[in-house]
């Protein structure tokens, strides 16, 4: 199932980039954030409220915290600098380069999370960063 997820994510996520060049035409791209930001707010505690997940709440512990603040902290500023770049740069080489966050999740996942690294997993991300870079030339 989660590739279903994972397929969806890449798809809203492609979209985003367009709806996000239109809606940025004549504002700062902080005020889009914000709106953008709120708009997420609202659907993430629905889904919540109406999935009756709620009483999760009560299993938070420091460590959850701590890590799903930095979590935020690295989304919020993510989400800033993207919006920066597609407000004054194209869609075509903005989410190409964007998505180097794949690569870089890779490495970070194997530093940190000792994930192991097969063949498949380096080659794949070194044709994703191959053809960012063919990509924004």
């Amino acid at each position: 199932m989660w590739r279903y997820y994972a397929l969806l994510s890449a798809l809203f996520a492609g979209l985003t980039a367009v709806l996000a060049k239109f809606g940025l035409q004549g504002i700062s791209s902080n005020v889009a954030t914000a709106i953008r930001t709120v708009v997420i707010l609202f659907i993430a505690w629905g889904i919540v409220f109406a999935g009756g997940e709620v009483k999760d709440l009560q299993a938070l512990t420091r460590k959850h915290l701590l890590f799903l603040t930095l979590s935020g902290l690295a989304t919020g500023l993510s989400w800033i600098f993207y919006f920066k770049a597609l407000s004054t740069g194209p869609v075509s080489k903005v989410a190409p380069i964007d998505k180097l966050s794949v690569a870089i999740a890779i490495v970070l996942s194997a530093i940190f999370l000792k994930e192991s690294l097969d063949y498949k997993t380096i080659v794949g991300a070194v044709l994703i960063m191959a053809g960012t870079f063919v990509l924004i030339r």
